[in-house]
């Protein structure tokens, strides 16, 4: 086998380590989020309104890295599940403001400990947790920095 030949494994390809990673995080949030009702899209996409409730929509996309055709389907259903209004900015027409509801603030509170149990759920430390996150973040700034200059 040559040197090279090793890069076409699976597991040497950084990007289905970090797709399986999500994957699996995802499923250990499934039961937890299925007591809320809730898809962890949904639940990441509460957890940005509770940090700021209003936003106009495009900067919800960016934060969550989502476009606007998976994100309309996603906020009409949380608008329809009452946790989350969409209204016209009053400045700007062309531009829709997600807000929370009183509902949508209320489960603030109730979901305040799913990421405590998630992590209650494994037996790595808060310590290679926080490294793990600190490292994840600054690849996630690095191909931001890699898509910024190929633009």
């Amino acid at each position: 086998m040559e040197q090279h030949d090793i890069f076409l494994k699976l597991e040497q390809h950084l990007c289905f380590v970090a797709y399986a990673c999500s994957k699996e995080m995802t499923k250990l949030y499934r039961p937890i989020l299925d007591e809320f009702g809730l898809t962890y899209t949904q639940y990441i996409t509460m957890v940005v309104l509770w940090e700021k409730n209003e936003l106009p929509m495009k900067e919800l996309g960016s934060r969550l890295y989502l476009d606007s055709g998976t994100l309309t389907p996603l906020l009409k259903k949380l608008e329809a599940m009452g946790l989350i209004t969409r209204n016209r900015d009053k400045q700007d027409e062309r531009s829709v403001v997600i807000g929370l509801t009183a509902i949508g603030t209320e489960l603030k509170e109730k979901a305040k400990n799913i990421p405590l149990r998630l992590f209650n759920q494994t037996d790595v430390s808060e310590d290679k947790l926080m490294q793990i996150h600190t490292q994840m973040n600054d690849l996630l700034n690095m191909l931001e920095g890699l898509d910024t200059k190929q633009n």
